[in-house]
């Protein structure tokens, strides 16, 4: 059986050279999912690329979502009839697109898909979000039936968190894989 298949799933503008994701791939190869618009997202459009990468890959897949990305792998997941295939999603600082200011700025995904999400997966949360509050993140977990991390005063957990190659975040999805 071919080794599970990591998808990076960025938010909203990608992820920039020195955000974890963009690391993990150089270093780890995983695979971001790369989408056609970067500054205009549309919910369809990615959720057919990430189902797109998703049948592609020869065995099963681990989604590792930033931001949008985790919005993406929820609406993903209440839609798609390729779940099965996904054995865990690490879920980072998920963007509240149901918050005025956000929902303006990428308009088109709210309200968040909160189902239950059909595989195993932890959502990591800062306490210092400025795109998303602590309970928020806190009640996106629970609804999506994930195992909650508090990961302190992080800011946004990007490259302006001063992560570098994130050693913590790659344990805590080595962890989720074992499961």
């Amino acid at each position: 059986m071919p080794p599970t298949r990591i998808l990076l799933l960025p938010g909203w503008q990608n992820s920039d050279a020195d955000h974890w994701q963009s690391r993990w791939e150089r270093l780890h190869g995983d695979l971001r999912v790369e989408q056609h618009e970067w500054m205009r997202p549309r919910r369809g459009d990615w959720s057919a690329r990430l189902e797109e990468e998703v049948l592609a890959a020869p065995g099963t897949v681990a989604l590792v979502a930033h931001s949008l990305g985790c919005i993406l792998a929820a609406a993903w997941a209440a839609h798609s009839q390729n779940t099965a295939k996904v054995r865990a999603a690490l879920l980072v600082a998920p963007g509240d697109l149901e918050r005025d200011d956000l929902r303006q700025m990428i308009p088109g995904w709210a309200p968040i898909v909160r189902q239950r999400l059909p595989f195993p997966s932890m959502l990591i949360g800062a306490t210092d979000d400025p795109y998303c509050a602590a309970g928020r993140s806190r009640q996106l977990a629970a609804d999506w039936g994930a195992a909650f991390v508090d990961a302190g005063p992080r800011g946004h957990l990007n490259s302006e968190s001063g992560l570098g190659d994130w050693p913590e975040g790659r344990r805590y999805l080595t962890d989720l894989l074992q499961d």
